[in-house]
């Protein structure tokens, strides 16, 4: 990597990638010369963008826009930065922006491309993929398409909570930046990825938000968990044909089915204890109008 502080400009909307992106920089000893941040289109708002905001270090000049053509990409420009990364951002980055910097733009991906490929970086926990992890790649007229840089991935653990990734997902991310830049700043092309095999992490659907009591326990473990990213307050289920928002699940010891999935074995003032494919679970409820 190169020894002399590069000048970097980040773009993100997430507090957690922000800090992960700033950490790094600052661990490094290079400039933070801006952070593009942004409250999102009206379609799909990212009100998260308030976070950064409030708790970006005070030496980090904020710009909080909607307009990366007219606002963003003069100032950009004016700064003359080395480098852009960009890591959760709602927002194209145009290769009008990505040509400013000296040593290009480059995007980490909370996946393992091609596969997923797409906004919901929570996709891969809910359908069960058998890996997670991230990549470093330069950025693409198309999004999560350009040429890879760098990419880690690890199993993923029987046990899907946001206790179990999070702990290994964080610094599996921080190497996957910290090799890519490297490369990227030696000038190496990247690897193309294998559009055959690209996936694409698809908007959670209200189907999708609908709790499946046939399922196992660990099934609706890990959509749980997938779902309370984002998504905290629409998880739902029905038992016995009464609605209930879901707002925590519990796993109960396994043992013999003591009665159809689905069932309600056991109830108080806000909680369900349902039977479920292969045990019981214990589900934090409040009431839903009826659907």
């Amino acid at each position: 990597m190169s020894t002399n502080p590069l000048r970097i400009v980040t773009f993100n909307f997430l507090p957690i990638a922000f800090n992960l992106v700033s950490q790094w920089i600052q661990r490094n000893g290079h400039k933070h010369v801006l952070a593009v941040t942004t409250p999102g289109p009206l379609s799909r708002p990212t009100p998260q963008y308030k976070g950064i905001v409030e708790n970006a270090p005070r030496q980090v000049d904020v710009l909080v826009t909607t307009r990366l053509r007219t606002v963003a990409a003069p100032l950009i420009r004016a700064l003359e930065p080395d480098l852009i990364v960009c890591f959760s951002f709602p927002y194209r980055i145009t290769p009008e922006l990505c040509a400013i910097p000296r040593f290009g733009a480059v995007n980490l991906h909370p996946a393992v491309l091609p596969a997923y490929r797409g906004p919901n970086v929570f996709r891969p926990f809910y359908d069960g993929s058998p890996t997670f992890g991230a990549t470093l790649h330069w950025i693409a007229e198309d999004y999560d398409t350009g040429n890879i840089l760098s990419q880690r991935s690890t199993p993923m653990p029987e046990v899907v909570t946001l206790n179990t990734i999070l702990p290994v997902w964080g610094p599996l991310m921080a190497q996957t930046l910290a090799e890519g830049v490297e490369r990227a700043l030696a000038g190496e092309p990247g690897a193309v990825q294998d559009d055959s095999l690209a996936t694409y992490a698809a908007p959670f659907t209200e189907a999708d938000m609908w709790l499946d009591l046939s399922e196992p326990q660990r099934v609706l473990q890990r959509k749980m968990t997938a779902l309370s990213f984002g998504n905290a307050d629409q998880i739902k289920v029905m038992v016995e044909n009464e609605p209930f928002k879901v707002v925590a699940l519990e796993l109960l010891p396994s043992q013999e089915l003591a009665a159809e999935p689905g069932s309600c074995v056991a109830r108080s003032e806000d909680s369900l204890t349902v039977q479920v494919g292969d045990g019981l679970a214990r589900l934090q409820v409040e009431p839903l109008a009826a659907v």
